[in-house]
């Protein structure tokens, strides 16, 4: 099993990173896709942690394994691989990697996930890192304290996500994006989630949104369907998390 470091080093030269033309320590943004891979929508984030004078940090989990869409959606998508709590070991060790970065200050992180992005953030949150597992050797040496936020869009809370209801340890100010159509869960089961990570202490802002799971993401696949003006919104809502959690230097 990989350490951290080891599984930076296979998931860097995947990583697209984002943000002002300068070498000071800025906050940054970890962007963590759904099943169905790194897509159009995901750089508009980007973007949006850019104009705030944040470095953002857009990861591909299926570059560095070899995997293509088809092969994703038939076997991530369907639980057959890459649970949330290996996915876990991705964000773990993105963390690890960028916070030794000099132009990143490893105090003021956001950690971001799309659906299923959103459970291997939830899996990292509320694991017991002192015991093996979450798809990286030694989970426990790495260091959460600079985690101030987590953004869960439409997170995967469904029947695979086993330990959804599992307290938090680690408690950052969330906000967690509902779909009020999604076709993986229903919004009373998402709310009930979203209440438990508010019980550990966390600053929890919940939105409910009109929309489908994926509603940012353009795409003609039925049930999901994309839609501009909630797109806008989420980026809105965003940004604006990442102006809560940390003031970014000027440019």
């Amino acid at each position: 099993m990989d350490t951290p470091s080891q599984r930076w080093a296979r998931l860097e030269p995947h990583t697209t990173v984002v943000g002002p033309d300068d070498d000071r320590p800025r906050p940054a943004v970890l962007l963590f896709h759904g099943c169905g891979g790194l897509r159009d929508h995901l750089p508009r984030y980007a973007e949006a942690a850019r104009a705030a004078g944040w470095r953002a940090f857009t990861v591909d989990s299926y570059a560095p394994r070899g995997w293509n869409r088809p092969f994703a959606l038939a076997t991530v998508c369907t639980g057959l691989l890459l649970r949330g709590s290996e996915r876990a070991g991705d964000i773990l060790a993105t963390l690890h990697g960028v916070s030794q970065r000099p132009d990143v200050d490893a105090s003021k992180v956001v950690l971001a996930g799309w659906s299923h992005g959103g459970w291997g953030i939830m899996e990292a949150m509320s694991a017991d890192r002192s015991r093996p597992g979450l798809g990286v050797a030694d989970p426990g040496a790495v260091d959460l304290d600079g985690v101030l936020g987590t953004y869960l869009a439409y997170p995967y809370i469904g029947v695979a996500a086993l330990n959804r209801m599992r307290p938090w340890r680690h408690c950052p100010k969330t906000l967690a994006v509902i779909a009020r159509s999604d076709h993986l869960t229903t919004v009373r089961n998402a709310e009930r989630v979203h209440a438990m990570i508010r019980n550990c202490g966390a600053e929890v802002e919940t939105w409910v949104a009109d929309g489908s799971h994926s509603f940012d993401e353009p795409t003609s696949a039925p049930p999901m369907k994309f839609d501009e003006a909630l797109t806008a919104e989420a980026l809105r809502r965003f940004a604006a998390l990442l102006g809560d959690v940390a003031v970014a230097p000027a440019a």
